[in-house]
């Protein structure tokens, strides 16, 4: 595996992802029965945009750092809060170029009765993932392959939480890997709440993603994405989506919201895009 994510933390990306990942952390906030997280490719736990790697791509300039830049207006920011304040309480703990990744925001929005399971498979990274998450006696760090980590924690004993997949996509059939597992994943546990992360590169590929879901019968999705119109996007990142199996209810709405003051604030050419698709919410 050759993919670090320290060369694209904090981008346009990392914000739609982490936005909704923060999302449905508040809405499984508002029971009080515990939950399990699963982070199938959770990375380092946090990242510094003053690091090298960030410094030689500067993708998070284009991100997190436009949102920083100023205030949106005020129902995005209600919906922008929680996600705002996990950003805040990793720079007060480790100065102001941190970036949390998805591990980190997951710590800090769980209970103390909630749990996180990561897996990170690159030694390396690894690594710098237990120093993010494993002194906290509620997360575990697991040096596995992610889909192994999948197939080996669904159903949870809370039988209540979040599955979030977040492949690297350096494999060709990566887009079909990812609709096996979730549909193997789904029959284990098909309450579950799934965030599937996914680069729109390939629009075919994603189309036979979104098809092969629908033909395995998995109901009640939530399809998101924006595209920022990047300019030099050949052979880069232009779009992005997240597909939501069993979306919190309301959250729908909060997309309706969120996606098109962030694809503004996003935008790098004239013609960005974003859309929001509940796909059979009554499934």
């Amino acid at each position: 595996m050759n993919y670090r994510h320290g060369f694209h933390a904090g981008n346009f990306a990392d914000v739609l992802k982490h936005v909704v990942l923060m999302r449905v952390l508040t809405h499984l906030n508002a029971k009080e029965t515990p939950y399990r997280v699963v982070d199938t490719h959770a990375g380092a736990g946090r990242y510094d945009l003053g690091s090298d790697e960030a410094l030689r791509t500067h993708e998070w300039k284009d991100g997190v750092a436009r949102i920083d830049r100023s205030p949106l207006a005020p129902a995005v920011e209600a919906l922008l809060k929680p996600w705002r304040d996990a950003v805040s309480g990793a720079r007060a703990l480790y100065g102001p170029e941190a970036y949390p990744g998805s591990p980190w925001l997951c710590r800090h929005a769980m209970r103390p009765d909630d749990r996180l399971i990561a897996a990170e498979l690159h030694p390396p990274t690894h690594k710098k993932l237990v120093q993010a998450i494993s002194r906290d006696e509620r997360c575990k760090a697991l040096a596995i392959d992610g889909w192994n980590a999948l197939r080996g924690n669904v159903p949870p004993k809370e039988r209540r939480g979040l599955v979030l997949i977040d492949p690297p996509f350096e494999e060709k059939d990566e887009f079909a890997t990812l609709e096996a597992e979730l549909t193997a994943a789904h029959r284990k546990w098909p309450t579950g709440i799934y965030a599937l992360w996914y680069p729109v590169k390939d629009k075919l590929a994603v189309a036979n993603l979104l098809a092969g879901i629908n033909q395995a019968g998995i109901g009640r999705l939530l399809r998101l994405e924006i595209d920022v119109d990047r300019p030099d996007a050949a052979g880069g990142l232009s779009a992005t989506g997240m597909l939501i199996v069993n979306p919190p209810w309301r959250l729908a709405e909060e997309a309706r919201i969120l996606l098109p003051a962030l694809t503004e604030r996003l935008a790098q050419g004239p013609q960005p895009r974003y859309l929001c698709e509940p796909i059979r919410p009554d499934g």
